[in-house]
Parts: structure tokens; sequence; C-alpha cells
């Protein structure tokens, strides 16, 4: 009987845990605190928030000079549309920034969070452009930069499905007026996947990469702002 009751017991300290962690599958605590501290923009202040999973989470580790005080990053490390979706009102529009750059969708290619289609991943980044332009937020739409594979899910071979997404995702931008931002051309090798020289495991830009990224992410800021 006893161990009835611990096995019972355990079995509802793991369901609370789960509960738990479910309750914030988008990850909303993890810039809770940096958000409150933060508050609004200065006086005059243009703010520039960055939205994305690793490859932006990454990007103020290796090269920390561009993140100026204006430039705010909350990219989480695995994430997909939809937590990215789930994320904008409390990482981007509470922070009122002028521009957000938003880099989505190759996660979701990678089945991070479960199957998902192309249309399902467009609907989810054009959501968070609409909830930004009723804001009066600039946005920058970024392509995913180009991935031959995945090292974390071999087999999945995701350059054509990247460069259908980023299409789509270019289509858009050009419609609305938004601007694209276009990683994938001046980081692409012959297979559609990053140059060497340019990435730590054929996904995330070492700093030569992030080198590249930037004076092109500088142009689309300034193009956002005119």
């Amino acid at each position: 009987m006893r161990n009835f009751k611990s096995i019972i017991g355990l079995s509802i300290l793991l369901l609370m845990f789960n509960l738990s962690h479910a309750q914030d599958w988008a990850n909303l605590n993890r810039y809770k605190s940096d958000n409150e501290t933060i508050g609004l923009p200065k006086k005059g202040e243009k703010r520039v928030v960055f939205l994305g999973s690793s490859i932006i989470e990454f990007w103020k580790k290796e090269t920390p000079d561009f993140f100026k005080e204006s430039y705010i990053n909350r990219g989480i490390g695995g994430q997909t549309s939809p937590q990215l979706l789930l994320r904008f009102k409390a990482d981007i529009i509470n922070l009122k920034p002028a521009v957000v750059i938003i880099l989505a969708g190759s996660n979701d290619i990678a089945g991070n969070t479960g199957p998902t289609t192309i249309e399902q991943i467009t609907d989810n980044i054009f959501a968070m452009a609409e909830l930004a332009k009723v804001h009066r937020i600039k946005v920058v739409l970024c392509a995913n930069l180009p991935v031959y594979d995945y090292p974390w899910k071999p087999g999945v071979f995701p350059a054509a499905k990247i460069i259908e997404l980023n299409e789509l995702i270019r289509n858009y931008a050009e419609r609305n007026k938004l601007v694209y931002l276009d990683f994938h051309s001046a980081l692409k090798d012959e297979r559609n996947g990053t140059m060497a020289i340019y990435t730590k495991d054929g996904v995330h830009p070492n700093e030569a990469g992030y080198r590249i990224m930037i004076p092109l992410c500088e142009q689309a800021i300034k193009k956002a702002k005119k």
C-alpha cells in the first residue's frame, strides 16, 4: 500500500512538473525580468529588437560589439515560429521598438516542435509581421540561412525547403512593402548549405559569418527606419 501511494505521489509530481513546463512552452519567462528592467525606450531612441532562435541568440555572443544599447537580442535557441509568435507581445510589442528583425522557419523545417508545413510556418511569420504593423513597428523579414543538413537531425536535407520558404517570405515582403533581408544568398555554397568558412556546424554562423551578416542587417535597419 505504501509503495502504491509513493507511486501515485511521484506520478502527481511528474504531472505537475510537465504541466508547469507546458504552460511556458514558448519560454515567456526567459526575458521577463530583462524586459522589466529595460522598460520603455528613452526619448529619441529608435530601438531595434531581434527575434529568432539560436542564430539570433548566439549573434550577441559572437559579435557583442554589434549589439549597441538600442539593439536588443531576443533569441532563444531551438524555438520554432509558433513559439516566437507566442512571445511576440511580451518580447517585441511591449518593448515598443522602432524596428523588429524576424528570423524564423528553419527549426520548423527541422521538426523541433513536431511536423509542420511551409504554409503553417508562413502563417506564423506573417502573423508576427501583421501584429508589428498594427503597433506601428517597422518590420525586417529575414531569409533563413542556408542549411544542407541539420547535425541534430541528419537526413532531413532541408536546402530546397528553405529556398521555398525564403521565396514566400520575399514575395510577402514585396507585396506588403516590408524590408527583406537576404542572408541566404550571402552565405550559401554550391549545395545551398552555408559555406564552411562561415559556420561552426553547417547551421550556426561563426564570427566570420556574423561579420558578413552585420552590414546587410545595418542596411536593412536603415531602410526600414525611413
